[in-house]
């Protein structure tokens, strides 16, 4: 495909230091607006991890000038809609509504920025504190194989390692927190200088910015804003890593997790791209050769999670398909992983990974949602908000060489892997 026409980004910062990026684009009559702040777990102090999911939590929960539960309430009253998740890098707060109505988001974005104190108290801490918990249990504890990422992150990166420890946090760490303890860390973390807003839609971009200036613009830049963690890891992880959960989940499972580089990496989209010929749709290696083939499982998958240091994770699963045998599972399995890094792949997988990406970016530049996502990831991270521009011709621009390569460099033997298996019923 020829080159798509360039997202024209214009980008702002205030006084304060918020970062302003944004788009018009008239495809349809809406506007989302997208905020990120550059905290995730991997800010949390050891004895107090939970804390950046939390405030994802509270931040919904009343400010000076919007009550309790009326943020959603009144976005959807004017046909909108609005979320937010936390991740170990960051935390981000997004709403799209009809465009007429984009300045009500903007108005209570900055409302809670600057005013959420104002409204957090002990009754609001223990309530929210209660939803996290029964969030862990729904989602984790009760969920089958749900705690497969908490293992692999606990066994990819060492202890005391800011990626060690789940996002979700550890429930003693939120019993024993403080309400100072939780308003130090908003206080700390949330702020204008280091938080990034999008604005992609059907809007005057002149009148974004007047707004943004007007709303925004008091509030107080952290003049103190800490350094982020060092993420460095300085030991591989010494070849294989095993460990098999007993648990109430249907069949077995396996799992696996492969250090990989970080997302400036150069290598990372070549890693991208080889999880794309290994388990991209049906037309893949490991669906062809262990579901269709093979018949040892009931699906598989392989993908990169990246994050800004350190490393990032490659992470697989596939499910033991009832009767057949786990040890050639996990033998297939990796003897798949263990080829490509061989052989490379072939000009028709090449063909095929470079349709599905260019597939990918269309679809990415028709939805004014992901594009101000994207944006604001690679503020945030990456300081590079221009590098959405040049994701596709990045992704074309790999090879079969450098594909093998990093399948043969980053799918070896140092990994993690990690079986689920049924618990036997007393």
């Amino acid at each position: 495909m020829s080159a798509p026409h360039p997202i024209p980004l214009k980008e702002r910062k205030l006084a304060n230091g918020l970062r302003l990026i944004t788009v018009l684009d008239r495809t349809t009559p809406t506007a989302t607006v997208n905020l990120w702040y550059h905290v995730g777990s991997k800010d949390e102090r050891v004895g107090r991890t939970g804390f950046a999911h939390l405030f994802e939590h509270l931040m919904f929960q009343g400010s000076a000038n919007v009550s309790k539960a009326e943020h959603l309430s009144l976005i959807e009253s004017v046909g909108g809609s609005a979320n937010a998740t936390t991740w170990l890098d960051r935390t981000n707060y997004f709403a799209t509504v009809p465009a007429e109505w984009v300045e009500l988001i903007l108005w209570m974005e900055a409302d809670r920025l600057g005013t959420l104190l104002d409204a957090l108290d002990q009754a609001n801490l223990d309530n929210q504190r209660d939803v996290v918990k029964n969030e862990k249990r729904s989602s984790y504890d009760n969920q089958p194989y749900g705690t497969a990422y908490l293992e692999l992150f606990a066994l990819a990166y060492p202890k005391g390692h800011p990626y060690h420890h789940p996002t979700i946090g550890s429930m003693e760490d939120l019993d024993a927190a403080s309400l100072e303890d939780v308003r130090n860390f908003f206080a700390t973390w949330y702020a204008p200088n280091n938080a990034v807003l999008t604005v992609v839609g059907d809007i005057d971009e002149g009148e974004i910015a007047a707004a943004v200036e007007r709303l925004f613009g008091g509030i107080a830049a952290n003049s103190a804003l800490p350094s982020h963690p060092d993420l460095t890891i300085t030991t591989s992880l010494g070849g294989e890593i095993r460990k098999t959960v007993k648990d109430k989940v249907p069949d077995p499972r396996i799992h696996l997790a492969y250090r990989a580089p970080i997302l400036s990496s150069p290598d990372l989209p070549a890693l991208e791209i080889a999880c794309q010929i290994l388990a991209g749709g049906r037309g893949s290696r490991l669906t062809r050769r262990l579901v269709r083939q093979e018949q040892v499982a009931q699906d598989v998958g392989l993908s990169v999670l990246p994050f800004i240091g350190g490393a990032s994770l490659v992470v697989g699963s596939a499910t033991l398909r009832p009767g057949a045998d786990a040890t050639t599972l996990e033998t297939l399995f990796l003897e798949e992983l263990r080829g490509l890094g061989e052989r490379g792949p072939t000009p028709t997988e090449m063909e095929r990974a470079r349709a599905l990406i260019e597939s990918e970016e269309l679809a990415l530049r028709s939805d004014p949602e992901t594009i101000a996502d994207q944006i604001g990831m690679y503020a945030t991270l990456l300081n590079d908000p221009e590098r959405i521009n040049r994701d596709l011709a990045i992704y074309q621009g790999v090879d079969a060489v450098a594909v093998q390569r990093v399948a043969k460099q980053y799918l070896a033997d140092d990994r993690v892997i990690l079986w689920y298996e049924p618990a036997e019923v007393s």
